[in-house]
């Protein structure tokens, strides 16, 4: 049976999931990608360097996420949601915002020295400074969520 997510199914899933798809689009070429994530009152909160995503959202901060659940071909939740790219540059909302993603990444960790670049370390020092880390908002518009269950 196919069918639609309930808006309260639709908040689960993105509330559950850690890690989702955003698909951004500037000077006529379209990429996407995947980014470890957290969810709160309605925006997706992620990080990344400097590079080809965060150089496409900030031409045009139109785009599009997609995150889902899927246990089988026939048994899958998914939900796609327009939304407008944000910055964050106030330093404490920055801060919430990785100890948010670090929070939800954590229990995944096997070892914390191999993932610095997400902040997660033994010791401060191991992050370096040569990267700056770049965090971010994605304010969702418009949300549609359908399933499978067979």
């Amino acid at each position: 049976m196919l069918g639609k997510l309930s808006d309260t199914q639709i908040e689960k899933l993105l509330q559950e999931q850690v890690t989702g798809r955003i698909a951004c689009q500037a000077d006529g070429e379209v990429y996407l990608v995947p980014i470890n994530y957290v969810y709160r009152d309605g925006c997706i909160y992620g990080h990344s360097g400097e590079g080809k995503k965060i150089r496409m959202m900030r031409k045009n901060p139109s785009v599009c996420f997609e995150v889902d659940d899927i246990r089988s071909v026939f048994q899958w939740q998914s939900v796609i949601a327009k939304g407008t790219y944000e910055e964050i540059t106030d330093a404490e909302e920055k801060q919430q915002a990785m100890q948010g993603i670090i929070h939800r990444i954590m229990p995944l960790v096997t070892s914390p020295q191999g993932h610095p670049s997400h902040g997660i370390t033994e010791k401060d020092s191991d992050v370096g400074t040569t990267v700056e880390l770049i965090v971010y908002r994605i304010k969702l518009a418009e949300i549609s969520g359908r399933f499978e269950q067979g």
